[in-house]
């Protein structure tokens, strides 16, 4: 299987809401956003996200196929990575590919992920890729409706 990131193309707006709105793929990751669960928010949410300069922003394709989306944000001191495979994708090393190829993009470290303490999948490909767990918190889950474990992790 070929992955390949490319910039984003208005086309591939679809696909991440349809992603972003499974309900498993919303429990799995837990943390969810308004944008996650309202149309109108999504639109506002990827307009602002596009439109900032300092946001590093690819679609992630699978055979040619959009598979997701994965990017880096945040200030100088506090740049955080983020990724997004649809659920159709799981299970296929897709996630680990993706996440490799956004960091040789990124040259700024240390690089910060955070993922649920239950998402085993999530934070072996984090580790897969050289970050390293850094702390633990809780924070409320809207995808659970309730409180969870948190993992902090750090590419230096």
């Amino acid at each position: 299987m070929e992955i390949s990131l490319r910039e984003l193309q208005d086309s591939d707006l679809p696909v991440f809401w349809e992603q972003l709105t499974d309900p498993e793929l919303q429990q799995m990751a837990a943390v969810t956003r308004k944008y996650h669960y309202d149309r109108d928010h999504f639109d506002q949410h990827w307009a602002k996200v596009r439109s900032d300069p300092a946001v590093v922003l690819r679609t992630v394709l699978a055979d040619g196929v959009v598979a997701g989306h994965a990017a880096v944000f945040g200030s100088p001191s506090e740049r955080e990575v983020t990724y997004v495979v649809g659920r159709s994708h799981w299970g296929r090393g897709i996630a680990s590919q993706t996440l490799a190829e956004l960091i040789k993009l990124e040259a700024t470290r240390p690089l910060h992920a955070d993922a649920a303490a239950d998402n085993a999948g999530s934070i072996r490909v984090l580790e897969k890729c050289g970050f390293v767990v850094t702390g633990h918190t809780r924070c409320f889950a809207r995808a659970r409706g309730q409180e969870i474990d948190l993992v902090h992790l750090t590419l230096s």
